[in-house]
């Protein structure tokens, strides 16, 4: 087989460096003899490798002082528990825009009184809602920035006359974030920071304290902050080869250059649906992710849809398979796809098109 071009949802592509300097790493990491998956996470040599990425993770999104990032276990469906223990005492406001929106606010609902502010449900969540206003009585409002399984993306940060929480698992480090803005910014690694098994959390420090019930010492952000992400054994190998992601991103000029990149993925591989007889975006125009391009065939042509996934997968196409509950395909953008990559999926496209054309 030739090349292959991975477009996984998640676990994602990551950077090649990344991953062979954790080869090494896993063989004698830092010089130390032992490998990474044996080291002492109280030994000097890790504390360097926590100490780097989190003043990575600080360098590359530009985050204010007043914010601390902490790494922690269990994805961000664990955050979604953590947001609603730390920050929901009478009401919170979620923005409902796909599974993983209602998934957080099935969470907060399992603690208090947590509504849907606005929801794109009644279009299958194909755009993001936007003539809706934040309730000012509320502890915070809740947003997931970019919404994997249908293919939308909010493009800028929302003002909120609230504490603003975001869930940026599958589009943080694709693009500037005014992190001030921000009560708490959360997300699993595993799309464009690193591997799965550990989540981020960027937290304003004086947004919390402000809820009267206990928190589980686990759960609480202020606990993660106090003992800097090691209040229990932190996942070493995770957090290894996300600060490997990070140090490729800053090599190839950061949040800046990343950007552009991802852009120019997405407007090409948009173009070609656009432009292919045989398929068509599923996502409103305006709201359409650079990081998941999600399309189904024509109408008309939907009996091709098994066919295209196993001519594409000969022509080594991994992983645009739909997601489970929406079929079609869905290309995933993120930071480590490269053009090349892109490019061979429309060839791809427009070879089937000649086939089948009428």
């Amino acid at each position: 087989m030739g090349k292959l071009h991975v477009f996984n949802a998640g676990p994602c592509l990551l950077p090649q460096v990344a991953i062979d300097k954790t080869i090494d790493a896993l063989k004698d990491f830092k010089g130390t003899g032992i490998s990474l998956i044996s080291v002492s996470h109280r030994s000097k040599e890790w504390g360097e490798v926590m100490d780097e990425c989190r003043s990575l993770w600080k360098e590359i999104l530009n985050i204010p002082d007043t914010h601390e990032v902490v790494f922690l276990g269990g994805g961000a469906s664990m955050e979604f528990l953590c947001v609603a223990m730390n920050y929901l005492e009478h009401k919170a406001g979620y923005l409902e825009t796909g599974v993983w929106a209602r998934k957080a606010l099935k969470e907060a609902q399992g603690l208090g009184n947590a509504v849907a502010v606005a929801s794109s449900a009644d279009r299958n969540f194909s755009y993001i809602p936007k003539d809706y206003q934040i309730p000012s009585d509320l502890d915070y409002f809740h947003v997931t920035t970019n919404n994997t399984i249908y293919g939308t993306e909010l493009k800028s940060d929302p003002e909120s006359p609230v504490p603003l929480i975001a869930d940026m698992s599958s589009d943080i480090l694709s693009r500037k974030v005014d992190v001030s803005k921000y009560a708490l910014i959360y997300g699993g690694a595993q799309k464009n920071a690193g591997p799965a098994g550990v989540s981020f959390a960027i937290i304003r420090k004086d947004s919390l304290g402000k809820v009267s019930r206990h928190i589980p010492t686990m759960l609480d952000y202020r606990v993660h902050i106090d003992k800097e992400s090691m209040f229990n054994t932190p996942p070493v190998f995770a957090i290894f080869v996300m600060n490997e992601t990070l140090k490729w991103l800053k090599s190839i000029g950061g949040i800046d250059a990343i950007h552009e990149l991802d852009v120019r993925k997405a407007e090409t591989l948009y173009a070609e649906i656009d432009r292919n007889s045989l398929f068509t975006g599923t996502a409103a125009r305006e709201d359409r992710s650079i990081m998941n391009v999600c399309f189904v065939m024509s109408e008309g042509n939907e009996q091709l849809q098994d066919e295209f996934l196993s001519f594409s997968k000969a022509h080594g196409m991994v992983g645009i398979k739909g997601h489970r509950s929406v079929g079609g395909f869905r290309a995933s953008l993120y930071n480590a796809c490269t053009m090349e990559d892109v490019e061979a999926l429309v060839a791809c496209m427009q070879e089937f098109e000649k086939i089948h054309k009428k």
